[in-house]
């Protein structure tokens, strides 16, 4: 059964309401960061605290929804009173704190990962291990695993806000200035440059799966790679300033060879491969065999296996060997103070806006699909009807579709995020992940445990191409969808990102870092809003320069130290 103790932290010694608040400390049944930190199990519990912040009470600051809802390939969606996700969608900020949540919980995640750098160094774990390189190890992993989590955590906040304070120990100054955009990605950088350099270079298929959902060196490698591209494009191409290196702090610069490297060695050493087939990374290649029936034929046809998300144990077919970092989630209770946090609302809120069919179930419908996506994905490509949903199939399950309840309706929805139902055996279609774990709440709103991948290796792949301007890498995942080898372009690879990685919170950022944010938003779409046909503009201001606003909560709270983004 899934394990909630990755979702919940066992020991949080941090609470934050604003940055300049966020380091003070709460006694916890005595524990403080006097006392505490001094053996494996309080980095555990420390540890876990950090994962916990990725979490967000506020949807919109999760970061896969954020970054879908500005994409031009998906569209607000909703009924007529979901007026955020169209605001969001059309570049409106629809209140003054809409991504509060994801400043706030990414500096909760700093501050339990600085506490850990700090003190783990100091402690000696030597009693709890069989021998002295055990304890080392150990000690290792967790300063390389906090190093990462807090590059981590100052990506997002770049990616989304730009330059931001810097805060690298647990008495760093709280109500300093932002840093500039070059300053905070040396950070992250020498972030992910230190953990790469301190963790273990243990293979994937010698972790544990009791560490599964941890990070390690070779997930640190990836996001090194995903933060140069980002970076030198960024400059590049958004603030016109050239650059083919990233900076680190302290004052040196990785190039791209020196990027292709990490990445070679992720792809040679790391134990992590692709999936036989793309459509098997995702739970509706599994309903098949969990609702005992012929839901989807063409699954059958394709003898489609699920590889599951616990790691490489070979539950469903030969285990999972291509997620390298995800996010998991479980289920929810409203009688729990943040009570569906822990459930992946991606899921429910990409589902199927008023229409319960088996096994696509109900959501809250939005981001319905781009049609201009679809009508350019070639259909020999396997990963277009893997990726899109379409509305009226008998073949897909969807044949009962009434397209009468949503607005921006398109006929086709994220199929990789969706709701997933099927009969319990007792005549109610109950949520897939609900029977196979044995949850006892059946609401659709706290029912998805689809974990959310964060970084595959298919991505590996795609960046070494794109760094080396070498198509083996891109062939590599063509291949693996059937398809032909190609000669190396960047238009090539362009293709192939957004076929491969379509409604994965990653197109967005592709379009910032190679500049085509500017033109990508031009047209209108046919739509149906609530049954009436029309036509919806995709907008995009080129003012933001891609980055959303600072929360007015942190403005007044800094009274002037920090200046607003560009367009808000």
């Amino acid at each position: 059964m899934k394990n909630i103790k990755y979702l919940a932290a066992a020991a949080i010694l941090f609470t934050a309401s604003s940055c300049d608040d966020y380091l003070d400390t709460d006694n916890i049944t005595e524990k403080s960061l006097e006392t505490y930190y001094k053996t494996p199990q309080d980095i555990d519990e420390a540890m876990a605290g950090v994962y916990n912040a990725i979490y967000t009470n506020n949807v919109h600051s999760e970061e896969q929804i954020a970054a879908n809802l500005m994409d031009n390939m998906m569209l607000g969606g909703g009924g007529p009173d979901d007026k955020s996700a169209k605001y969001v969608d059309s570049f409106v900020d629809p209140q003054e704190d809409t991504y509060y949540d994801m400043w706030g919980q990414s500096y909760k995640g700093i501050a339990r990962a600085n506490a850990i750098i700090e003190k783990t160094e100091a402690a000696d774990f030597s009693k709890y291990f069989p021998t002295p390189a055990e304890a080392q190890d150990f000690k290792k992993q967790a300063i390389g695993e906090a190093l990462f989590m807090r590059g981590f955590f100052y990506f997002r906040l770049a990616k989304f806000f730009g330059g931001v304070p810097l805060i690298t120990t647990i008495d760093g100054v709280k109500n300093g200035p932002r840093a500039s955009y070059s300053d905070t990605f040396a950070q992250i950088a020498s972030d992910f440059k230190q953990a790469i350099e301190t963790m273990p270079a243990t293979p994937f298929t010698s972790i544990p799966t009791s560490r599964y959902g941890h990070a390690n060196k070779w997930v640190a490698e990836a996001y090194l790679g995903r933060v140069f591209l980002f970076y030198t494009g960024y400059m590049t191409n958004i603030e016109k300033q050239a650059t083919t290196e990233l900076p680190v702090a302290g004052g040196a610069a990785l190039n791209a060879t020196q990027v292709a490297a990490y990445l070679q060695d992720c792809i040679s050493n790391s134990g992590h491969k692709l999936a036989s087939d793309f459509r098997n990374l995702w739970p509706y290649s599994y309903v098949n065999t969990s609702a005992k029936a012929n839901v989807l034929p063409w699954a059958t046809t394709e003898k489609l296996a699920w590889v599951g998300q616990d790691g490489i144990t070979p539950t469903f077919g030969t285990g999972n060997y291509e997620s390298m970092f995800v996010q998991r989630f479980s289920f929810g209770n409203w009688g729990w103070s943040n009570g569906n946090i822990y459930t992946n609302r991606l899921a429910l809120f990409n589902g199927i806006r008023g229409n319960s069919m088996v096994p696509f179930g109900e959501g809250w419908g939005w981001c319905p699909v781009n049609p201009k996506l679809f009508s350019g994905w070639p259909d020999e490509d396997p990963r277009k009807r893997g990726s899109v949903l379409e509305m009226g199939k008998a073949e897909q399950g969807t044949a009962s579709y009434v397209g009468n309840k949503g607005d921006h309706e398109t006929g086709l929805y994220n199929k990789k995020y969706i709701s997933l139902q099927h009969d319990n055996g007792a005549g109610s279609n109950v949520g897939m992940f609900v029977q196979m774990y044995a949850w006892t709440n059946p609401d659709i709103q706290l029912a998805h445990a689809q974990d959310f991948i964060l970084m595959r290796f298919a991505d590996v792949l795609l960046m070494h191409s794109e760094i080396t301007q070498t198509p083996s890498g891109m062939n590599a995942v063509r291949q693996r969808a059937g398809l032909g080898p190609k000669g190396y372009s960047l238009d090539a690879i362009k293709e192939e990102r957004l076929h491969e990685f379509a409604f994965e919170g990653l197109h967005w950022f592709d379009l910032i870092r190679w500049g085509d944010v500017n033109t990508a938003f031009d047209g209108t779409v046919p739509v149906k809003n609530s049954g009436v046909a029309a036509d919806y503009s995709v907008k995009y201001r080129p003012e933001t320069k891609g980055l959303v606003p600072i929360p007015e909560t942190e403005m007044r709270l800094l009274n002037g130290v920090y200046t607003q983004n560009p367009g808000w």
